[in-house]
């Protein structure tokens, strides 16, 4: 354990690394990096310290080690779970890579770029657009999220079932170990089976087995059409077979098919004043189709027409402009707020296989019924993926939050998903999972901890529980 003299010599050994104003130590000053997003979380660390580049980030992680202090990385600090939130114990070094920022190189014709780890993702997103590309990550905090906040998470997003999670757009890494050392693997290459694919490891690790430093990034052509339409549908099965029509009319054109319940609706409704486009059914869809060719609007507006006439539609609208579109898009984004303006609850990002989506709501909603009749669903989420965000409103103070979450999870595992499809874990699910997991499959996140981070110094408490460090 550091004592105070230890603590002392650690953050003037950082001063020197990084420069003085580089390291934050007034408790006011650090505030900001000591909570979660979502205030679920406080800490109280030893410091933050802010490295302008990539030795720099070495040398700290190199000078924690030699003092025995934990280190917690940081990018944006918009995580869901936790994951980038000290202890309370002091003694733990936040350690920002915001002032990391750097774009290094951006290849149009390659389609690649190579960005450092405290990029903004909507800077990232707006430059390859720039050259006609697009980083197709998307997310509601894409204004301050950075780039090594989304692999270190394997963010999701709204377009995952058409470009994959943010693991399938990474091909290269710089990563810094827990001794310090230094690992560049920021290879451009689309083909490179010359071993083990070492990078994957760290992505969606929340920063305990390395430090992502910076990227190298897939892109994709830029769309240069695109549709968007608000559809409801008559029930959960309807919306099913609505997405597997779409599936084989615009294939590859679809782009988000997102599913929002009536609650969520009739939410924003109470507490915005937002009027639903589009009525009669029990389900939502949030479609969206987009092509680099010309023709995607007749082709959804052909899928749409189909989908009214076999009865998998009731109701809907097609956007006929840009401002249109991000007016059905903002019923999508102001779901959440919407949930925090009516009262506590208890948020669940699940997945399931998409064709268990009708029979996994019927059960975890039995379930809960169960257990409290009072309890209220708020369900929406990116179902051409199998990813439901299935939150539950609490109807008063003596609801029992762990048992609400044992239940959806129950339920979830029974349907063959997952307790965390894009948030992680960080520190929030890390006893759902234990609960949930084999022993094998504990084990074998356990050996590659040991391997990789032999002290556990690096974000303890974050996918594996904590373990003593003596």
């Amino acid at each position: 354990m550091t004592t105070q003299t230890g603590r002392t010599a650690l953050v003037d050994e950082l001063i020197a690394i990084a420069g003085p104003g580089a390291v934050l130590t007034d408790a006011a000053d650090m505030e900001p990096y000591a909570v979660d997003w979502r205030r679920m979380f406080f800490g109280t660390p030893l410091c933050v310290v802010r490295p302008a580049a990539t030795q720099e980030v070495a040398d700290i992680v190199r000078a924690c080690a030699r003092h025995g202090a934990a280190v917690v990385p940081q990018g944006g600090n918009t995580g869901l779970a936790g994951g980038a939130t000290p202890d309370g114990s002091g003694g733990e070094v936040v350690l920002s890579l915001q002032r990391m920022a750097c774009i290094r190189a951006l290849d149009p014709v390659g389609m690649t770029m190579e960005v450092e780890a405290g990029a903004i993702l909507q800077t990232v997103r707006e430059a390859a657009l720039e050259q006609g590309r697009m980083f197709p990550t998307g997310i509601g905090a894409e204004g301050s999220a950075t780039i090594g906040g989304i692999v270190s998470t394997n963010a999701g997003g709204v377009n995952v079932l058409r470009y994959g999670m943010t693991r399938a757009l990474v091909l290269g890494l710089e990563v810094v170990l827990a001794d310090g050392t230094v690992v560049n693997g920021l290879r451009r290459l689309r083909k490179d089976n010359a071993g083990y694919d070492w990078k994957q490891l760290f992505i969606g690790s929340e920063g305990t087995l390395g430090i992502v430093t910076a990227a190298v990034l897939r892109l994709v052509p830029a769309p240069q059409h695109s549709v968007t339409a608000f559809i409801a549908v008559p029930d959960i099965d309807a919306a099913l077979a609505f997405y597997s029509l779409a599936q084989s009319r615009i294939g590859d054109t679809l782009s988000a098919f997102e599913l929002i319940s009536a609650t969520s609706v009739g939410l924003q409704e109470k507490h915005f004043g937002l009027k639903s486009p589009a009525s009669g059914g029990q389900w939502f869809i949030l479609l969206e189709g987009a092509s680099s060719l010309a023709g995607i609007g007749e082709a959804v507006e052909s899928l749409l027409a189909e989908a009214f006439e076999s009865g998998l539609a009731v109701d809907g609208v097609a956007a006929a402009s840009q401002q249109q579109a991000r007016a059905l898009w903002e019923i999508r984004e102001r779901i959440t707020e919407a949930e925090g303006r009516e009262g506590r609850s208890v948020k669940h990002d699940i997945s399931v296989p998409v064709t268990a989506i009708p029979a996994f709501l019927t059960d975890a909603g039995k379930a809960l019924e169960e257990l409290s009749p009072a309890l209220r669903l708020n369900v929406f989420g990116h179902l051409g993926d199998g990813n439901l965000h299935y939150n539950v409103i609490m109807a008063g103070p003596g609801d029992d939050g762990a048992a609400i979450n044992r239940t959806v999870h129950d339920a979830v595992l029974r349907h063959g998903g997952s307790i965390s499809a894009e948030h992680g874990l960080g520190q929030y699910r890390v006893g759902e999972w234990l609960r949930t997991k084999t022993p094998a499959e504990q084990a074998l996140s356990a050996a590659l901890k040991q391997t990789l981070d032999p002290a556990g110094l690096l974000n303890p408490g974050k996918v594996l529980p904590r373990r003593d460090r003596g």
